[in-house]
């Protein structure tokens, strides 16, 4: 018997995948995550009642939290990519839930060579074996998304091949769209949802993040807009692009042995602590003033050679923040340094959207309370990953919107943590952040006595005067100053600034017409 469908020829019953993806949004909504505040959300299933103890209830939500890791490692590579992004945004799912996601591996089941002829034909051409001496059949690596195999081009020069696993990108293609009808369907059943997670823009900024995954080209593309940046430190390395097309990269082979897996004799102190050293300021670099970052910087994607140097590999996960933000999260970790939870929540609301039902006193004490048990620790023991994943839980409670860019950021924070805290376990990180700070903020500086940001200023200068003109004139004659509509919360603080301006320049100008010869 044939099945009912939508006009659009849609099943009316929903696909495995489609539940997924519904079931991946309850997780958000689970009572204890970040956005389960929301009003109207729908209590758990079977329970939650005043009878229940917390043992019982904490025992339920890691068993939900458990299967919600297992549902999505057997939907594949797009799911799990989904729930390690998850784990970052602790102001959307509750904490067992977050430890349980960070369990999530992509790993994949090695397929024959043979399989992959078709794409390397398809991307390379028919006689694609030309461009090597050999290829091994054995592959160094696999994942959800590709396989990598040691080759030896026709030149004589060794390389990698990573060919993507067929039909993948279609599959990933098919889920987003999945996800978002998902997405679409939750906050229409739970539209006070809306009002405290921009579900849109988190998964803008999570397909973002996935995109260039599925297109080689945007990969090579990445390693090539390091490559400028790494040169600068001594000890750091991009492998070198030899082909790139949508389903296959020909890279230079990355010498060395992944974080974890090195030997201790491998390295002596010295080397260890140099290492260490460059790939805080490399990041830091990319966080504040690049605004460009390696996203996944976990130990895996560290391998580093006997000679002392490191070769950073997997580019097909960046990050990007825009100037104001990045400039705030500097701010947010300086405060945090110098034990200011004001100056703190000050600079993350920069970063924030707030809502109707934004309680912006409660998130100030909130984060007051919280930085002096944070400054209590040396930097050489501060996580800033977690800081800002405590940052991030306080920010939801307080119904106020995370922009979804930072919690990308905050992920890698934690991941360069893990890897030079692998690396260089001794490492004085405290005297390393305090001279990278100041490199930092020289090349801030720099960039602002740039002649173009300096024309950009003047010209809004210019601008906000020519707005100002009218009000200040009518202030000068004793007419009444047009009232503008109620400013919204987020308008407020400009059109009282703006109101400032307008009497400072009124009185210039009556300044100088008394000082007017006669």
């Amino acid at each position: 018997m044939t099945r009912r469908t939508h006009p659009e020829g849609t099943p009316r019953t929903p696909s495995p995948r489609l539940r997924a993806a519904i079931r991946t949004l309850v997780a958000v909504l689970a009572p204890g995550g970040g956005a389960s505040d929301v009003e109207g959300s729908a209590p758990e299933r079977g329970g939650g009642g005043a009878d229940d103890s917390g043992g019982v209830r904490a025992a339920r939500e890691q068993r939900r939290a458990r299967a919600l890791r297992e549902g999505l490692e057997s939907l594949g590579p797009f799911w799990i990519k989904v729930g390690q992004m998850l784990a970052t945004r602790p102001d959307l799912v509750s904490e067992p839930v977050t430890r349980e996601l960070r369990r999530l591996h992509d790993h994949a089941a090695p397929q024959p060579f043979a399989t992959y002829s078709g794409v390397l034909r398809e991307e390379l051409g028919t006689r694609w074996e030309r461009m090597f001496r050999s290829v091994d059949p054995e592959p160094l690596g696999t994942a959800s998304l590709a396989q990598a195999h040691a080759a030896v081009l026709r030149d004589g020069r060794p390389a990698v091949v990573k060919i993507q696993r067929p039909g993948v990108d279609v599959l990933m293609t098919h889920d987003m769209r999945l996800l978002r009808r998902a997405a679409s369907l939750t906050t229409t059943a739970v539209p006070a949802l809306g009002r405290v997670v921009d579900l849109r823009a988190t998964l803008d900024v999570l397909f973002d993040a996935m995109v260039p995954e599925l297109d080689f080209t945007r990969e090579a593309a990445n390693m090539e807009a390091a490559r400028p940046t790494l040169s600068r430190f001594p000890c750091l390395r991009v492998p070198d692009v030899y082909h790139a097309s949508r389903r296959v990269l020909v890279q230079s082979t990355a010498p060395g042995t992944a974080v974890l897996d090195l030997p201790e004799a491998t390295l002596t102190q010295r080397q260890r602590t140099a290492i260490g050293a460059d790939l805080i300021a490399w990041m830091h670099r990319g966080y504040f003033v690049d605004h460009f970052f390696h996203a996944d910087p976990h130990p895996g994607n560290i391998l580093v050679h006997t000679d002392g140097t490191a070769t950073v590999i997997d580019w097909g996960m960046v990050g990007r923040v825009d100037r104001r933000t990045g400039t705030a999260i500097l701010l947010v970790l300086l405060n945090l340094a110098l034990n200011d939870g004001q100056g703190v929540a000050r600079a993350w609301l920069e970063t924030c959207r707030l809502t109707p039902r934004s309680d912006v006193p409660g998130f100030t004490a909130d984060v007051t309370a919280m930085v002096p048990r944070l400054a209590a620790a040396s930097l050489a023991e501060l996580d800033f990953g977690q800081a800002l994943t405590q940052v991030m839980r306080r920010t939801a409670r307080r119904h106020i919107q995370v922009n979804p860019a930072v919690a990308v950021l905050g992920k890698s924070f934690a991941n360069i943590d893990g890897s030079v805290r692998a690396i260089a376990p001794g490492l004085h990180v405290d005297d390393v952040v305090r001279d990278n700070l100041a490199a930092v903020l020289a090349d801030l500086a720099r960039q602002r006595l740039d002649p173009v940001h300096i024309g950009r200023a003047a010209l809004t200068s210019l601008l906000a005067l020519d707005d100002l003109m009218p009000e200040s004139h009518a202030l000068l004659h004793g007419r009444p100053v047009t009232t503008p509509p109620e400013p919204t919360r987020e308008a407020a603080p400009n059109q009282a600034l703006r109101r400032v301006a307008a009497v400072a320049v009124a009185a210039y100008l009556l300044r100088r017409r008394r000082d007017r010869p006669t």
